[in-house]
């Protein structure tokens, strides 16, 4: 077995273990919780504030496809947006349930954009540069949100307003500049052993603009939740969720679970009902996990069934 062969075969070994640790998630962060009592939190909630967290989630998701879109922009390639979707859903509807979400979503991002002509290399140069728009979002929003409401950040013992903005605008000045970096340097930059091409001033731009409004689509969507059990405003909600979500990347626990949930706790008592927890897990986690898994299940079996007519 040659060399090519074998990375194949090891990649087909993952993407199994990928799904049915998928399928293994779903099942035990479901099984945590009653059916009795996830029916009971879902229907103590307004069901408009319901409704309008699925339809922001569900933007949030349209908006993360937009990160694969100008990765593939910034490689040169371009596919059909249809495909562009559902590789991005599918593939982050599981990473975001599992952990490790570079390596669980970008073997599924492989299995796709391998079979529509990118290499190994471009699915993880098209990876980190998702990477950096994760991070471009997270960190704007926080920004934005300590600039804008700095009397919303007294739960991490921070009560000088100023001193929120001046982290604020700390946080933002990287976010802003990257883009006029990108602009000012040459077209490739060279990193130690790696030669890097720079995305150029508008990818840039959109990399910070798609980041930021991603995040704060899915801040909206926990806040139409929250809102339903508390007076919290929309930023302390979006702020929250970002250091959440921060520390939920840090920790690599699959899902973020229990990490989410503790953070929100922490900085927003009086929302932190089991309710509104139980609700944005299962409407941001587990739903799109519900409906990505049986798709990626059933793209694998016509995958095999064309490869075994093919040979």
């Amino acid at each position: 077995m040659n060399g090519h062969s074998m990375w194949r075969s090891a990649l087909r070994i993952f993407t199994v273990l990928v799904m049915f640790s998928a399928a293994y998630l779903l099942y035990r962060n479901l099984s945590q919780y009653r059916l009795e009592d996830i029916g009971q939190s879902l229907a103590a909630l307004p069901v408009p504030r319901l409704l309008s967290s699925a339809v922001f989630a569900a933007a949030s998701y349209l908006c993360l496809s937009l990160f694969d879109l100008t990765a593939l922009l910034y490689l040169g390639k371009r596919l059909a947006y249809p495909k562009v979707l559902m590789t991005s859903f599918v593939a982050l509807s599981i990473g975001h349930n599992i952990g490790f979400a570079a390596l669980s979503s970008g073997a599924v991002r492989y299995r796709y954009y391998s079979g529509w002509g990118l290499s190994a290399a471009e699915v993880a140069r098209l990876i980190g540069f998702c990477g950096i728009t994760v991070a471009l979002g997270i960190v704007g929003l926080t920004g934005i949100a300590l600039m804008f409401s700095p009397d919303s950040a007294i739960q991490f013992g921070t009560y000088d307003i100023s001193l929120n903005r001046i982290l604020g605008a700390t946080l933002l000045a990287p976010v802003l500049l990257y883009p006029v970096a990108a602009a000012l340097l040459p077209s490739h930059v060279a990193v130690w052993r790696w030669h890097l091409a720079v995305p150029g001033f508008r990818l840039a731009t959109a990399q910070v603009v798609i980041g930021v409004v991603n995040f704060a689509l899915v801040g909206a969507s926990l806040h139409q939740l929250v809102a339903g059990v508390s007076e919290a405003g929309y930023m302390e909600v979006a702020r929250n969720y970002s250091v959440a979500n921060l520390a939920a990347i840090v920790s690599h626990v699959p899902g973020g679970l229990g990490v989410l949930e503790a953070t929100i706790a922490y900085t927003l008592p009086e929302a932190a009902t089991i309710g509104v927890l139980i609700a944005f897990r299962v409407v941001y986690f587990l739903l799109p996990l519900a409906i990505g898994l049986p798709l990626f299940a059933g793209s694998e079996a016509v995958r095999s069934k064309r490869h075994r007519r093919a040979t």
